[in-house]
């Protein structure tokens, strides 16, 4: 299988991307934080090296089964990793906020039936059915990917809850990937594979790189301490003393009208 210039070079910048990711995580203990995160990138990383020994010395068809086999555990991955995101962005004292977690779950079915709806409309055209095959594969992940992002965006700031922080530097990243991805594979989609060859691979050298500027972006970003929370203004601090010193008075009233 030959490989470009440019294919030897971003794969040898998403490894050492990869690598130096891992080490951050490692390094600054964000790993326990986000497992799913770090099996992801590991993943990836282990993925770069198994097929790029897999292009050099086998065949085209071995390529492929590998290609598929891994890109599966990826996308299961990256479901994970929209979870723990959600995890994180809703559930941070380990207990789900009223009502959301059941939201949740319902915006999860509904991307899946939109995303599952697109790509039965799309009908990208390419000189061998796995080739089409591997088109909607893309599409139905990076639709399905980003209409989850967007729904926890959207819940996020409807239910108030915080969106901030290294969750916020990895859902961005992911979340403007995946839009990346579906753009792409709408256009694929409208101009066709037979015929725009050269269309198709400049796309996919575009998406590449987009996603080598995401590595860059969370090696920095992840580095960097979280930035402290917010305190409570003192005005807020008073009325809460208030209202609690109030609930124990009451508490106290009830205690005292049980005993006569």
């Amino acid at each position: 299988m030959h490989l470009s210039g440019f294919d030897r070079f971003v794969w040898a910048a998403g490894f050492c991307g990869h690598l130096i990711l891992l080490i951050v995580l490692f390094a600054r203990r964000r790993a326990s934080s986000f497992p799913a995160f770090t099996a992801y990138i590991a993943e990836n990383a282990g993925a770069t090296l198994i097929l790029y020994f897999v292009s050099n010395h086998l065949s085209f068809a071995a390529y492929r089964s590998c290609y598929w086999t891994l890109g599966i555990v990826n996308e299961v991955l990256q479901l994970l990793v929209v979870y723990e995101i959600a995890v994180h962005v809703f559930c941070p004292t380990g207990v789900w906020a009223s009502d959301v977690h059941r939201v949740f779950i319902g915006v999860a079915c509904a991307s899946t039936l939109v995303a599952l709806l697109l790509t039965w409309l799309a009908h990208p055209t390419a000189p061998r059915p796995i080739q089409t095959f591997m088109l909607r594969s893309n599409f139905f992940s990076a639709a399905l990917m980003s209409e989850l992002f967007v729904g926890m965006v959207v819940l996020s700031a409807t239910a108030g809850l915080p969106w901030r922080t290294h969750v916020a530097r990895i859902a961005q990243g992911l979340g403007a990937y995946s839009i990346l991805c579906v753009s792409r594979d709408i256009i694929v989609d409208y101009v066709g594979l037979s015929q725009h060859r050269q269309l198709y691979n400049e796309l996919s050298h575009f998406r590449i790189l987009t996603y080598l500027a995401c590595e860059g972006f969370w090696i920095a970003m992840l580095w960097q301490e979280a930035p402290a929370p917010r305190e409570l203004p003192e005005s807020m601090r008073a009325q809460i003393h208030a209202l609690q010193k109030q609930v124990e008075d009451d508490l106290k009233r009830i205690r005292t009208w049980r005993r006569k």
